[in-house]
């Protein structure tokens, strides 16, 4: 028989340090046994933000899937910034070249409403300069 789902959440921790708290203590699952496998599941990505989403059952079993790193986290990192620009649109805080937003772009995909690397570039260009950040060398979108 099928285990009853009782939540699906979508929460936020720093790679290997999830600890038991009030968000995973409103879903009724076994929280130990989750920190546990969700650091060591998120060993390889040290010092980087994880979504996770959290399927919690009625017998207080779950199952998680880790998504990818937000692309404002990545592009913070990259552009070497604590923070985005107060004034998006008018200030700019940072510059990177398009090459960084590819490798974010290629990391994203699979979590992207995108079908190609070049559309899902676009998307985190688009994050980039609502953050303040210039991109250089990005190709036009002329005859598309």
């Amino acid at each position: 028989m099928a285990k009853k789902i009782t939540r699906v959440a979508k929460l936020e921790f720093m790679a290997m340090q999830a600890k038991p708290g009030a968000e995973l203590a409103s879903l009724g699952i076994n929280m130990p046994q989750f920190t546990q496998q969700f650091n060591e599941a998120t060993k390889d990505r040290a010092g980087e933000v994880v979504p996770v989403l959290i399927t919690a059952y009625d017998d207080k079993s779950f199952d998680f899937l880790l998504k990818t790193t937000p692309a404002a986290f990545l592009l913070k990192k990259a552009a070497n910034i604590q923070k985005g620009s107060k004034k998006s649109g008018t200030e700019e805080v940072a510059s990177i070249d398009a090459s960084e937003v590819r490798k974010i772009a290629e990391y994203k995909l699979p979590d992207l409403n995108a079908n190609s690397v070049e559309a899902a570039m676009r998307i985190i260009e688009g994050t980039a300069r609502n953050m303040g950040i210039k991109v250089n060398g990005m190709p036009s979108k002329e005859g598309k």
